[in-house]
């Protein structure tokens, strides 16, 4: 079982990106979940013979990709779309071989990193905060999500209770892109 959940959500000026800035959060958030499926895949073809399935691989993407909502963040929106283009196009390539390949989209989840983008928000941009304020308005469950609430549906991904899902985007963001 794999589960990519590595990414950075710096804020930045589209208009100001540089190509250092842009390929560290490519290199973080996308390259590394390319790279390690890379390295899961090819060493689970390889042992195949011996295995009853090619395995797990569960990808951790954003709302952000699916429905850019935070301004100052194309490079993040930019990542996460890879990583949902990534799990689609390896579930079609992969399942054949075994492997269950899903995606988690997670959004409004409060973690250290959230919170510490929330401070920073309130401290230097108010036109972001008003996004946030906006953010929790589309919640229909009116709460910011656990990370529990996230690592539970990676454990079903993770086990066969899913073993027909299958290239899918599971969004767990509190009715967010319902909205």
């Amino acid at each position: 079982i794999l589960v990519n959940n590595a990414g950075i959500y710096p804020f930045k000026n589209f208009l100001e990106l540089d190509d250092a800035f842009f390929n560290k959060v490519m290199d973080i958030n996308l390259k590394s979940a390319l790279l390690m499926c890379q390295h899961m895949i090819r060493s689970r073809l390889k042992k195949r013979s011996r295995l009853k399935r090619g395995g797990v691989i569960i990808n951790i993407g954003s709302i952000e990709a699916l429905m850019p909502f935070v301004e100052g963040m194309a490079p993040y929106s930019i990542s996460k779309a890879g990583v949902i283009a990534l799990t689609r196009s390896l579930a079609r390539e992969y399942g054949k071989n075994g492997f269950r390949i899903n995606a988690i989209i997670p959004g409004g989840i409060i973690t250290p990193g959230t919170k510490a983008v929330a401070r920073e928000v309130t401290q230097l941009r108010l036109g972001l905060l008003r996004t946030g304020m906006l953010f929790s308005t589309r919640l229909p469950l009116k709460r910011g999500g656990l990370p529990d609430e996230v690592a539970r549906i990676a454990v079903v991904l993770a086990s066969d209770l899913s073993s027909y899902v299958h290239g899918a985007l599971i969004p767990v963001d509190g009715g967010f892109l319902s909205a």
